[in-house]
């Protein structure tokens, strides 16, 4: 049982401090304590409260809550598939690449997924996580190289083969929201190919993950969309591939090391996601892990 009312050498253990120390406090009148019988005793109970009321709280004060286990921003349908099928206890929460960043900034989400290609730089990712989140502690790493194209009717029925095709009135094109990465790329390409959005005949309504903008051409919504080949191969449908990217999961430094990144990591590097991978098609799994960010 621990003892109500300490000597000088107790307390001095119990505070990890040395007896020294302890009659600097006393002289100074900064510690509970009466001399009984020549003896310097300090009651625990006193103690404790004293040495919480000195305590600086400031700093567990200011430290942010932790974030949601979410994987927010842009979706993919291989890392949809690994969070489901790891265990890793994080809920993706697709949306857009901006949208993911603006969520791990904010606390909202414990990691992003994006693809945002630098138009000036042709990097991926590092420039727009860096001035979003400039100075913060990040860890970004690969997930997959993807391919990205036009995802078009089984057979091509209008033999589209690049943007170019697109300007044609007839092909009713469908886009993804302004904060997707793919929507950023897709306005990279058509600017370095000289085509102006409104050239194109887009569908009124946006689709707002790869799924939905393969299932709008299978279902003859749309002629031809832009995303990646897994979409294509999910739902049945034909794909131009017209880029490579990287698709990279951004974190704090702190959580990269918590269990659900590192469960979702360790599962990244089975034999199980590789085969997936390639039922899927379009990936290319030489990144998978690799650190392109350490800030």
């Amino acid at each position: 049982m621990d003892k109500a009312v300490l000597t000088t050498d107790e307390v001095a253990r119990h505070l990890r401090l040395k007896p020294r120390s302890i009659y600097e406090l006393v002289r100074a009148k900064r510690i509970p304590c009466a001399r009984i019988g020549g003896k310097w005793l300090f009651p625990r109970s006193l103690v404790d409260a004293w040495l919480m009321q000195n305590t600086d709280l400031r700093a567990l004060a200011a430290r942010p809550a932790a974030p949601p286990p979410i994987l927010a921003g842009s979706h993919d349908p291989l890392l949809d598939w690994a969070l489901t099928r790891s265990g890793c206890g994080l809920a993706g929460l697709p949306g857009g690449s901006l949208d993911g960043i603006d969520a791990l900034r904010d606390r909202r989400a414990i990691a992003a997924a994006l693809h945002i290609v630098d138009p000036d730089s042709g990097a991926f990712n590092v420039p727009a996580l860096q001035a979003a989140m400039p100075g913060q502690d990040l860890v970004a790493f690969g997930w997959a190289w993807r391919t990205q194209g036009l995802l078009v009717a089984r057979g091509n029925p209008k033999k589209l083969r690049n943007l170019a095709d697109l300007r044609r009135r007839r092909v009713k094109t469908v886009l993804r929201q302004p904060a997707a990465g793919s929507h950023v790329l897709f306005m990279h390409l058509l600017a370095e190919a000289g085509i102006r959005l409104t050239e194109l005949d887009a569908a009124p309504t946006p689709a707002f993950n790869e799924t939905e903008i393969a299932a709008s051409v299978r279902e003859g919504h749309a002629d031809a969309g832009f995303g990646v080949a897994a979409s294509a191969g999910q739902l049945g449908i034909d794909f131009v591939p017209l880029f490579r990217e990287r698709f990279d999961i951004a974190v704090r430094r702190r959580d990269y090391f918590e269990p659900p990144l590192q469960r979702l990591l360790a599962f990244a590097r089975s034999p199980a996601l590789a085969k997936h991978a390639e039922h899927l098609g379009g990936y290319d799994l030489s990144c998978l892990g690799q650190v392109v960010l350490n800030q």
